[in-house]
């Protein structure tokens, strides 16, 4: 079997780049804002806060709760959604440390 590409970088990196992927579509960017916003769990279909179909929004979901920034859980007939905070958490931890990386010196030049 062939190891994916991105096998060959740390661990470190690829946990990074699965939480940015996660974030990489604006549609999903809302949605956790939107939760973030309501400040609680949501029931049922959100779709309707969205200029999206529940399928697409369905989608958005599924990505975002692979990357564990969103849990659901079933109550009777309807999915509760909710933010996971202590993911949530860690993915501000993440980005602060990523950025904080990245900071270029103010002397910074990179011209051709």
């Amino acid at each position: 079997m062939v190891a994916a590409k991105t096998d060959q970088f740390d661990e470190k990196l690829q946990k990074r780049a699965n939480l940015f992927k996660a974030l990489s579509h604006p549609a999903r960017l809302q949605i956790l804002q939107f939760l973030a916003q309501t400040r609680k769990c949501l029931t049922g279909d959100i779709s309707e806060n969205f200029p999206l179909t529940r399928a697409t929004v369905n989608q958005h979901m599924k990505e975002l709760k692979n990357a564990e920034l969103v849990y659901g859980h079933m109550e009777g007939a309807k999915i509760v959604y909710c933010l996971d905070l202590e993911k949530i958490n860690e993915l501000e931890e993440i980005l602060g440390n990523f950025l904080e990386e990245m900071h270029l010196p103010a002397d910074f030049c990179c011209s051709l």
